[in-house]
């Protein structure tokens, strides 16, 4: 079910309910690029686990207005508008890749209504200190990370043609991205049901304009307006120790740093092996025991 959420400031959410729809609210926040069409649990794992999954895209994605200038923080307030816009008072957060940062907003800044939060291969603060921010990452990503800090207008244009043609054909980007791809993400990507809903997941990011991509590239590489060390709400940290995207060192910075967190860390995972743990992560969400096995960080 699609839902148009409008928020304090006059801005259009496009929001996406699955699952029971009176079972426990997950929101569950999107990679970048993504939209709120990208990977999730199946239909009838979540009816069987009684979760009302909530999906948006973020600003800029999408049918979602831009939010010029926006910090990661912000999204704590989009969270909050589409809650209280469905009635919901208590929910849990997941956020894979480009939405953990996000997640993790909302671990910090709304204590009173997250329940628990799970983060799947997410970046660290681009001013992490101790953090040797690109060790391990991809090349391309360490392009558009430096163009982000060095030249915000660069990345701009370079994002703005590459969503081009990737809107025309989003087989492009997995074509892209296949050059940085582990043996373990080749064979993620390999299965038809996957590699089809990527696809679709990009058409729609990108469908409209490449606004979400450039806005969040530059709100990784700023401040993100909260502190992990902060959060009080029980967090739980996967990565893939193979990940090129977002290096696993990433996650044991926050593991360090986040009062009584559970971080997992995967030997022979790496990116998008996250697709395949999301129904456990929804297990732990809920307040069950997963079958994942964990490293006390």
């Amino acid at each position: 079910m699609r839902k148009e959420v409008i928020t304090g400031d006059g801005r259009r959410l496009a929001v996406e309910i699955s699952g029971d729809l009176n079972g426990f609210p997950v929101f569950l926040l999107h990679g970048t690029p993504g939209s709120r069409l990208g990977p999730a649990p199946r239909p009838m794992l979540l009816y069987h686990q009684q979760v009302r999954l909530i999906t948006y895209d973020r600003p800029g994605y999408g049918p979602s207005d831009r939010l010029p200038g926006r910090r990661v923080a912000h999204v704590s307030a989009d969270v909050t508008a589409i809650a209280d816009a469905l009635g919901v008072e208590r929910f849990a957060v997941v956020g894979r890749s480009g939405g953990g940062p996000h997640a993790l907003a909302c671990a910090a800044l709304l204590p009173d209504r997250v329940t628990r939060v799970a983060v799947l291969v997410s970046l660290a603060p681009r001013d992490a200190d101790g953090l040797d921010w690109f060790a391990g990452m991809a090349a391309f990503n360490v392009s558009e990370y430096t163009k982000a800090q060095a030249s915000p207008d660069h990345l701009e244009a370079s994002l703005r043609e590459r969503s081009v043609g990737i809107r025309a054909d989003p087989v492009r980007l997995l074509a892209q991205l296949r050059r940085d791809l582990t043996e373990s993400d080749l064979r993620v990507v390999a299965d038809a049901g996957i590699r089809a809903m990527l696809l679709r997941n990009y058409r729609e990011a990108l469908s409209v304009s490449a606004d979400g991509w450039v806005d969040d590239a530059l709100s990784f590489c700023t401040p993100w307006g909260f502190n992990p060390a902060d959060i009080c709400v029980p967090v739980l940290l996967w990565h893939g120790e193979q990940d090129g995207f977002s290096p696993a060192g990433h996650t044991r910075w926050l593991a360090e740093r986040i009062p009584g967190v559970t971080a997992i860390l995967q030997p022979a995972a790496a990116h998008f092996a996250s697709l395949r743990v999301l129904p456990d992560i929804v297990t732990w969400l809920l307040g069950g025991r997963t079958r994942l096995a964990a490293d006390r960080g």
